[in-house]
């Protein structure tokens, strides 16, 4: 699965991994419900999530505190077309000004329930939650468990890192192999899988029913062939520095397509810079980061294939 990952993941960016090397499902970016009152969900919001060609299902993720507006959006979404619907409990910035959302809602495990409850009601096709491994300790996952198992939830995604950590330290797929165990509930593993060798250890050692790839996809978008075996599972640094100039040079003119002016389209393309890491690119990378132009941008590109 190619994860979602929020200001990257949009319908282009998902197209052209799609058509690249098509990984078994793509999520979308999170969509925001709440404020308190209901709000129609924006034409745009309705537009990238509208199924993908090539039959690669799309699930669309819901993240939000309020269990009838989310019900309410995931109506609206599958009236739209979509079919697979996923809950955030993940998220580490989880709290608005005044209720807790994403992974913040860990510490209200009673309304995180009742959210589930009113999706499950209303979601006809599957449905699915991401979740942390807890919000400060990681045992926290194993007493919410029982009630995943029972609400009628599809399939868990598990990121077996707390919410307080973020993003440091390492994924504990120990975690993932222990809920794998105690839940009858299949369990996708999520985090720090980088390589093919960390995907097929992961999946060896935990028993999980699937890998959720995010920034490892973006460092390197022909991981997805390498877990399959169609693509060397070491890459040097030219196929990094290869992988990199493709993913940039084709998402290019499908955001020139979409954006408003070469300061949206920059800004897209700088967005991906942070999950690049094709060795000998630092400078480069900066003078991307810097540039102020398209043609710039292109030139930095040219150079990046010459490498």
């Amino acid at each position: 699965m190619l994860a979602p990952m929020q200001g990257l993941t949009n319908r282009e960016l998902r197209s052209l991994y799609i058509d690249w090397v098509r990984p078994d499902v793509v999520f979308s970016e999170f969509i925001r419900i709440g404020g308190g009152k209901r709000q129609a969900l924006r034409p745009a919001v309705l537009r990238d999530v509208a199924p993908h060609e090539n039959s690669v299902p799309l699930v669309a993720q819901l993240i939000g505190h309020q269990p009838e507006l989310l019900a309410e959006a995931a109506r609206t979404l599958q009236d739209a077309g979509v079919t697979h619907i996923n809950l955030n409990l993940g998220c580490p910035f989880g709290r608005t000004t005044s209720s807790a959302i994403g992974g913040e809602l860990l510490r209200q495990p009673q309304q995180a329930l009742a959210i589930i409850e009113a999706l499950r009601k209303v979601v006809t096709g599957s449905f699915s939650v991401k979740l942390r491994a807890g919000y400060e300790q990681p045992q926290e996952l194993f007493a919410l468990l029982p009630d995943l198992a029972d609400s009628g939830v599809d399939f868990l995604i598990l990121h077996p890192r707390t919410v307080v950590q973020q993003f440091t330290g390492r994924a504990d797929h120990s975690i993932t192999a222990e809920a794998v165990k105690s839940s009858p509930l299949p369990i996708i593993a999520n985090g720090d899988i980088h390589t093919a060798e960390d995907g097929r250890q992961v999946l060896a050692t935990s028993g999980a029913a699937g890998l959720m790839i995010g920034r490892g996809a973006l460092a390197d978008p022909v991981l997805f062939d390498s877990l399959r075996g169609r693509a060397a599972p070491i890459r040097s640094p030219q196929l990094q520095r290869q992988g990199a100039g493709a993913l940039l040079g084709r998402l290019l003119p499908r955001y020139q397509e979409r954006y408003c002016g070469q300061t949206q389209v920059l800004a897209k393309l700088r967005s991906l810079l942070p999950y690049l890491h094709a060795p000998g690119c630092t400078t480069l990378f900066a003078q991307m980061k810097k540039a102020k132009t398209l043609e710039t941008f292109k030139n930095c590109l040219r150079r990046l294939e010459d490498m």
